[in-house]
């Protein structure tokens, strides 16, 4: 019951406060565009992914049309996120395997997602989840953290947290689980500085690693 309250509450305080996870669905209408987003999204503010994908999907938003537009248009199109070269050749070389092997369509296992270029097991797992409503977990720097700070795990690597919170957590719980904590975090239990006084689960939370006067 203290699992679905926390993530209940999470939810609906980050979405509240404006959290940056909810407020992308807007343009995050397919699991293509959404696979794009979170490829080009890898260490860089979702902000600024946001305007380039906007940019991008307002010319091309599926496999077929991003494949067609060729390195130099898609490189003048992502130029302002990080990485734009890497992630160009990787959003192209993805594209065409989509056309090519799955028939234009997004693939909807881990498989199949983590045979695309650009794509690893915590974007498969976004995927998986978001759009194919699979009871998979990312595991990024929010979750890792608030997962440690609750008490719910007690480990050093992302994975080690997937794995513990698989365990403990039921699948419904493990679907809502990523988005919940990302809104958190944007918003509430950061990374430094985390605003625990209005914290709306501070009464479950062992607050660990944090001052006891916080």
């Amino acid at each position: 019951m203290e699992y679905a309250e926390v993530l209940d509450n999470m939810w609906k305080e980050g979405k509240k406060k404006g959290a940056f996870v909810f407020r992308k669905d807007d343009i995050l209408t397919t699991p293509y565009r959404a696979l794009v987003f979170t490829v080009l999204s890898a260490r860089a503010k979702d902000e600024n992914t946001y305007k380039v994908c906007k940019r991008l999907f307002a010319v091309a938003d599926t496999p077929g049309a991003v494949a067609a537009l060729g390195g130099k248009k898609l490189q003048n199109l992502v130029y302002s996120i990080g990485f734009y070269k890497a992630k160009t050749k990787k959003l192209l070389g993805m594209s065409r395997m989509i056309v090519e092997d799955f028939g234009g369509e997004v693939p909807g296992t881990r498989e199949g997602l983590m045979s695309l270029p650009g794509v690893g097991r915590k974007t498969a797992n976004i995927i998986l989840n978001r759009e194919f409503g699979k009871a998979t977990l990312a595991v990024d720097v929010h979750v890792h953290r608030i997962a440690n700070r609750l008490g719910w795990v007690k480990t050093k690597k992302p994975l080690d947290t997937e794995k513990k919170l698989l365990e403990i957590l039921p699948e419904n719980l493990v679907r809502k689980c990523n988005r919940a904590m990302v809104g958190y975090g944007q918003t509430v239990c950061l990374p430094r500085n985390p605003k625990c006084k209005e914290c709306k689960v501070r009464e479950f939370c062992k607050r660990v690693g944090l001052p006891k006067t916080s």
